[in-house]
């Protein structure tokens, strides 16, 4: 039996491939790491899709500097927008800052037929769908 178009062992489908120019902006989407809420993003890089986890490995905030905007100005490297960590878009090691030996958290996704595609896993999942999301409390009296 195939898998389902969008199932997890499909891959799930991020963006089309032309949503992706060459070294210009990322495509954002939200997932569950080790159990929280993250962001990952996905972005061209000589040709090749490359993705991660938008936290930076110093301290875990976003990398993004404008929405969707991962490159500096040379569009050479990542580069967090709050601590000016850089890393390499090919690896997602830690080229220079304060982050030391830990780099970026790779995201698995696949390039095929016009389409980039994401590949959970055990700490990298899906959000549920919102009707299965837990109910907001109610408010206190």
């Amino acid at each position: 039996m195939a898998d389902a178009p969008n199932s997890p062992e499909a891959g799930l489908l991020v963006c089309r491939s032309e949503a992706l120019a060459e070294r210009g902006l990322g495509v954002q989407w939200d997932l569950l790491y080790c159990g929280r809420e993250e962001r990952a993003f996905a972005l061209r890089f000589d040709g090749r899709v490359v993705a991660y986890l938008n936290r930076c490995a110093h301290v875990p905030t976003e990398l993004d500097w404008q929405p969707n905007e991962f490159l500096d100005s040379s569009r050479e490297h990542i580069l967090c927008a709050v601590h000016g960590a850089v890393y390499s878009p090919r690896t997602g090691a830690c080229v220079m800052g304060r982050c030391g030996r830990a780099g970026l958290i790779p995201v698995t996704v696949t390039e095929d037929a016009g389409e980039v595609r994401w590949y959970p896993n055990a700490h990298q999942r899906p959000l549920p769908p919102p009707e299965l999301a837990d109910p907001p409390e109610p408010p206190s009296p």
